[in-house]
């Protein structure tokens, strides 16, 4: 699905609010600028950068050691913690400010995975138009091969082979790809189509299901990759800007209740803690009631413990509470406290909708608590992937391919010096996860997501201005070429180049 890149749009002058510094790793660079999804076979290749970011340090911890930590070495970790000595965004080199921000220049329009494998469902070769119908594989893949495109080709095949029903040739045609699809190195369309490759093999074999970390180890690890990935990529911080400045704008009080259904490990609420100590008149009270699967014990100790120690040090009450997946399953909002004279904020993501799987019942659930807001935040590109999905799970498969090889172009591009070990790392912890979830989302035909929510019956709300230059800062401050922000209809979009990487919206029921 093609993405128009609206014009630029001018930084807007300065509010009176004034902006945060974001504290976060400096080692972003101007990167390689593609023109085509085809240039991603003639991008830089991460083995030419070198291994590690001079601004980060890799600590193996093992689990003896890390239950030894005390929680200030983790608070930190978890970017809790003010810290003078942590490196900042690279800003302006005339101005801290973004008063002077000019929007990156746009990219030119280039020809999308979509637009390439855009053949009607009818034809199952999956070939160009002017192949034959009756062409074979071996055929295409000679052909391919000329251009460096037979693995996506053979991927996309054995995609089709799921809607049709024929798993043994797709699981042939996986076990060809294993040979020539080793290991996620290369450009980044070769790395995306490895995972992708895995997602498939692991949904014919019915084990599709995202890794779960199992140890403190693998925690710290993961807090680790996260605060990489936010250094050098402004997608992450993008996520958790937009979000709590809708939750700001919208359900901000002495009594506030955040239900949040994918907390992940706390960070996010950092900013927002901080937000609420500077503009509290009196001492207000912060309630965060996270649905989590059952196997979150860990993290959950972990989460409640550090955002109470990071309360004490501002001077809030903030209360957090754990509600179990399979609770909420069983009797919805049941499981969830409300009290009245709360101002309440919903904060949801794909995730949530693949675990419930009834889309519609879940947000009539949402409609009848009434909330102040609800904040949607599309991280993984479900908006053109749940379309496309529609028509076929071979469709919805190539969109996902098409948005995580472009993540991946974009880390590449943020990471030109230096990075290349964070860059393996964040793929593995952080973008492997949602391509399996993409690939189980593609499979489950879950309906795309604006549909279901004016079916529900919400309305959208209008961002405000301030939301919009606190991307636009955030932008100015990484400096990447290639990314930008747009409004579509009532979401604030960030942009790599002309395809969607996050979209956060706000709703009213």
């Amino acid at each position: 699905m093609r993405v128009p890149v609206p014009s630029s749009p001018q930084a807007n002058p300065k509010p009176s609010n004034a902006t945060r510094t974001i504290a976060l790793p400096n080692n972003t660079g101007l990167g390689y600028e593609p023109t085509s999804v085809l240039d991603l076979c003639r991008s830089p290749s991460p083995a030419t950068v070198p291994d590690k970011p001079t601004d980060h340090s890799v600590v193996e911890l093992d689990d003896h050691a890390l239950h030894n930590l005390d929680w200030d070495s983790i608070m930190k970790d978890l970017g809790l913690h003010d810290d003078s000595g942590a490196p900042v965004l690279k800003t302006n080199e005339n101005n801290n400010t973004c008063e002077d921000f000019t929007p990156f220049d746009h990219a030119l329009e280039f020809t999308t995975l979509s637009d390439m494998y855009s053949n009607s469902t009818q034809n199952q070769n999956l070939a160009y138009n002017n192949y034959p119908a009756n062409a074979t594989l071996d055929h295409l893949i000679h052909d391919f091969n000329h251009n460096g495109f037979d693995f996506i080709e053979d991927l996309i095949r054995a995609a089709d082979c799921f809607d049709t029903k024929q798993l043994h040739v797709a699981q042939v045609i996986l076990e060809r790809l294993n040979q020539r699809l080793r290991s996620p190195a290369g450009k980044p369309l070769q790395r995306a189509a490895f995972y992708f490759k895995e997602a498939l093999e692991s949904l014919l074999s019915g084990s599709n299901r995202t890794p779960r970390l199992s140890s403190l180890v693998e925690i710290v690890h993961s807090i680790r990759t996260f605060k990489a990935f936010s250094g050098i990529s402004p997608i992450p911080m993008f996520s958790i800007f937009t979000t709590n400045q809708i939750v700001l704008d919208h359900a901000a009080s002495s009594f506030m209740h955040v239900i949040d259904f994918d907390i992940g490990l706390g960070i996010q609420y950092a900013s927002l803690m901080k937000e609420i100590a500077e503009k509290a008149a009196e001492s207000p009270v912060l309630r965060i009631t996270a649905v989590v699967p059952e196997e979150f014990a860990v993290e959950s100790t972990l989460v409640r413990d550090n955002l109470a120690q990071f309360a004490l040090e501002l001077r809030i009450r903030v209360h957090v509470e754990f509600v179990p997946l399979r609770t909420f399953e069983t009797i919805s909002f049941k499981a969830v406290k409300l009290v009245d004279g709360e101002k309440t904020a919903v904060l949801l993501s794909p995730a949530i909708f693949r675990h419930l799987g009834n889309t519609a019942a879940f947000l009539a659930d949402v409609r009848r608590i009434s909330p102040g807001v609800v904040v949607f935040v599309d991280g993984e590109g479900w908006a053109e992937s749940a379309t496309a999905a529609v028509a076929s799970f071979r469709r919805g498969v190539v969109s996902s391919l098409e948005y995580y090889s472009m993540m991946l172009e974009s880390l590449d591009a943020s990471t030109v010096v230096g990075g290349g070990e964070w860059v393996r790392r964040i793929e593995m912890l952080q973008v492997r996860p949602r391509i399996l979830a993409a690939v189980e989302s593609a499979w489950r035909r879950m309906p795309p997501w604006r549909e279901a929510f004016y079916g529900a019956g919400m309305r959208p709300v209008q961002l405000s201005q301030f939301a919009d230059f606190q991307a636009e800062c955030l932008l100015a401050k990484s400096q990447i070429r290639g990314f930008h922000v747009a409004k579509r209809q009532n979401e604030l979009v960030l942009f790599w180049h002309d395809r969607a990487m996050v979209a956060t919206s706000a709703w009213r029921c």
